[in-house]
């Protein structure tokens, strides 16, 4: 699903002579924006700045749109390894040639990559040669290989054989034919040409011809198939996983809870099996009282790490589990970058780009072409929800689903029935969060319900609204309420008085009421990711669709940011007060 619109990037031959375009060629290269993606977190997995990347996509920093290249400047002095996108006919034995890097060190550098997702258009992070190049020499020798030259496709040093700035009257088909290559190569180096226009002063990059470089491959040149599955790591299990957990008890109390909820879900996998063994460690509040715990003897032999709470800390840790290769599960913060470039980072609070991009995705399949969807704007101060708003705008025009804006101080039910479409399903959506807001639209909406009983309402909202339920509870079922959010339980569903009950016996008192219960996201982070440690072993992270653990409050849906980075949980439930009086948590598993 789409999320941000853009601009197709255009680069004025009076302001880039294409002599000199075609001379720094080797300098960027392109990347395709994917759903969630924002301009914030591409510069982070790339470590450059938004800057950067503005400098070379003019008018990136107003939109960018799924589906569409970025050309991203190489800047290997900095990060000390170089960046590739993956051209049509190449594979991954000739990429480890040409830049003098075995197979298997891509492989271990791109965790992400595979043979079901190498395709043309794919950016792979290649590391740092270690090896001579005679030695290379000997590798290839001793598996028959001979090291003929191949087609400039390949070379890290010039990925297309040209820049050709589009004039008025070509064509795609044209412009195949004065190439030499084929529709699908163009469009695969130029993802923007899916829709098949071309448009006048635009560049293109002109790829090799995949011909040339089947032409020049080696007939024993090992497959992809057979690289992937030689460099696969060896399946390991756990027969007792070591677990460290790294938060601030002393300092906040919701740690604390925090950590009950995850000693209820060590004692339950126990009961089924599973053998731990558990290190705490308060980690303090400065960004150095963390350094003292990662010195210990015991922390380089963990399995897993769960913490830290303090955000000044999070660099140390992450550097810490990069080095020893230990999975990191960063449990509240959504807004730290490190999960764009370790591949041992868990973030469970889902940045804000990707989770905006999840809801605009559920929104459209549940209300579809039948929505009509109308914004209230009361003029409150308060307006926290523009972000959220102007993208949602941007997905219901591209799918072509009407909205209306009503602005002012008192928004009144006439002009809400004026916006109303008999035909389709009404959806209102304050522009704020706030309690302040829905106490003055409640009023005036379950008004215009009871004028027109005939017509089909319904109230879109937040995940701040949970805490509002007590208030509204009522209000919210007339008007068929939904709101988004990472993690809800309604505290009579079973599962929640069952593990409340168990809380309450452990510990002799209730949860606060906070927003999330911490006692209930330390039992689900640790009882989803131990049992999953406990089942896979080190091959968790390609079974996460293998099994399913029913949350009491917050769910799971981990996915790769990136071949070389960590994971993020985009899981997103849609809570419904339908009119009947049910209570409804809709997870859209696929």
């Amino acid at each position: 699903m789409k999320f941000f619109k853009t601009l197709y990037v255009m680069l004025a031959l009076s302001v880039l002579p294409i002599a000199a375009f075609s001379q720094s060629q080797d300098k960027f290269f392109l990347h395709t924006i994917t759903k969630g993606q924002s301009l914030y977190s591409i510069a982070s997995m790339y470590n450059v700045t938004i800057d950067d990347i503005v400098r070379l996509n003019p008018g990136s920093d107003q939109v960018i749109k799924e589906g569409k290249t970025l050309k991203i400047p190489q800047v290997t002095a900095k990060t000390k390894q170089t960046f590739h996108t993956i051209q049509s006919g190449e594979t991954l034995y000739r990429i480890s040639v040409n830049y003098n890097v075995s197979a298997n060190a891509i492989c271990q550098a791109n965790p992400g990559l595979s043979e079901k997702n190498f395709r043309a258009g794919q950016v792979i992070v290649i590391p740092v040669s270690n090896t001579p190049k005679k030695d290379a020499d000997n590798i290839r020798k001793s598996n028959n290989k001979t090291d003929n030259p191949i087609s400039s496709i390949g070379q890290s040093q010039n990925k297309w054989q040209d820049m050709h700035k589009v004039k008025k009257g070509e064509t795609i088909f044209s412009l195949c034919r004065q190439y030499h290559i084929t529709e699908d190569e163009l469009k695969a180096a130029n993802p923007e040409l899916k829709n098949g226009k071309l448009k006048k002063g635009s560049y293109l990059a002109i790829p090799y011809s995949s011909s040339v470089a089947t032409t020049n491959k080696q007939s024993n040149d090992p497959t992809n198939d057979e690289l992937f599955r030689n460099n696969k790591t060896e399946f390991h299990a756990y027969n007792k996983i070591k677990v460290a957990v790294i938060l601030p008890f002393k300092s906040d109390r919701r740690m604390v809870e925090y950590y009950e909820g995850f000693l209820l879900a060590a004692d339950s996998l126990k009961k089924k099996g599973t053998s731990l063994d558990i290190y705490t460690y308060d980690s303090g509040t400065s960004s150095t009282s963390i350094d003292p715990i990662l010195r210990k003897s015991e922390m380089k032999n963990m399995d897993i790490i769960i913490g830290p709470a303090v955000t000044e800390q999070i660099e140390p840790l992450s550097q810490f589990a990069q080095t020893n290769k230990i999975r990191t599960v960063i449990p509240f913060t959504s807004k730290d970058n490190h999960v764009f470039s370790n591949p041992y980072i868990y973030q469970i609070n889902t940045p804000q780009s990707y989770l905006f991009s999840e809801v605009y995705d559920h929104f459209i399949r549940k209300f579809n072409n039948n929505a009509n969807v109308i914004f209230l704007d009361t003029n409150d101060s308060s307006n926290d929800k523009l972000v959220f708003i102007n993208g949602l705008k941007s997905e219901l025009h591209d799918n072509h689903i009407p909205y209306t804006d009503l602005k002012g101080d008192n928004i009144l039910e006439a002009s809400m029935s004026a916006a109303t479409d008999t035909l389709k399903n009404n959806i209102f959506i304050p522009v704020s969060g706030s309690n302040v807001t829905l106490i003055k639209l409640l009023p005036q909406l379950v008004a215009l319900t009871k004028e027109h009983p005939g017509y089909e309402v319904h109230l879109f909202g937040y995940p701040e609204w949970q805490t509002y339920t007590s208030d509204h509870i009522h209000d919210f079922y007339t008007l068929g309420t939904y709101f988004y959010s990472s993690f809800y339980t309604n505290n009579l569903f079973p599962e929640a008085v069952s593990y409340s009950s168990l809380f309450r016996r452990w510990y002799g008192k209730e949860m606060a009421n906070t927003y999330p219960k911490y006692g209930m996201l330390g039992f689900d982070t640790a009882y989803y990711l131990l049992s999953g440690l406990s089942r896979f072993g080190n091959n968790l992270e390609e079974s996460f669709n293998k099994y399913t653990v029913t949350p009491i409050q917050t769910g799971f849906k981990f996915e790769r940011v990136n071949n070389w980075g960590g994971f993020i949980n985009k899981k997103v439930f849609f809570v419904h007060f339908a009119k009947n009086g049910e209570l409804i948590k809709s997870d859209f598993e696929q």
